[in-house]
């Protein structure tokens, strides 16, 4: 039976992941390749969308571990729901954020320990890790701008402060140099179209000759 390709899209806020997620996929559907989309928190059921709400706007002042389990309730829904029978049927999955956003983000940038956020990946989604993640960076101050300027009201996160920010940057830039093999850096910096051209192209490096585009 065919088995699927896992690829996660990280990084911090303002750093275009939901603008490359969707570049990526029409790029993957055009040279012939089933592409399913999902996000986290929020995809894959309608449980877990309720969960993103809860994490993402207002001003909830979380316990970080309550917060850290919130995050891995929402993705035990989606790795079952939706990234596990994709990948069953040959798919790939694109994933806008995923283990590692947790890691950086309550790990590194909050303060919970580590070996507590690896036992509950584990639980959550039986240590599924992805086939590539790639990591987007750009100086703290563009990202935030960035996402100051986007509508909407799910910028709780945002509104943490700088070195809340820093810390979150040096988080995923440290799980991409431990993580090597699977992880790679995109410079984050400069126009969509430039971006998407390295993305794709660390795509077809690590996974393999896409074909062409129709």
């Amino acid at each position: 039976m065919a088995t699927g390709r896992f690829i996660t899209l990280e990084g911090g806020e303002g750093a275009g992941k939901s603008t490359q997620i969707r570049l990526l996929a029409q790029g993957l559907t055009d040279r012939g390749v089933e592409v399913v989309t999902t996000r986290e928190p929020g995809g894959g059921s309608d449980g877990a969308a309720a969960i993103r709400g809860l994490l993402v706007a207002g001003d909830t002042p979380w316990q970080r571990l309550t917060e850290a389990l919130l995050h891995n309730a929402a993705r035990h829904e989606n790795v079952e729901a939706l990234v596990r029978p994709a990948l069953a049927r040959g798919a790939w999955v694109l994933c806008d954020r995923y283990v590692d956003s947790t890691v950086a983000y309550q790990g590194y940038a909050m303060g919970v320990d580590r070996g507590i956020l690896s036992e509950l990946h584990r639980l959550s989604t039986g240590n599924l890790m992805p086939d590539l993640t790639l990591v987007l960076d750009l100086p703290v101050e563009a990202g935030l701008a960035r996402a100051g300027a986007r509508p909407g009201t799910e910028d709780r996160y945002e509104r943490m402060g700088m070195d809340f920010h820093e810390r979150l940057r040096q988080g995923f830039l440290d799980i991409a140099a431990h993580d090597a093999g699977r992880c790679a850096v995109i410079d984050a910096t400069g126009d969509i179209a430039t971006i998407q051209a390295r993305l794709l192209g660390v795509v077809e490096r690590r996974l393999g000759p896409l074909g062409r585009a129709a």
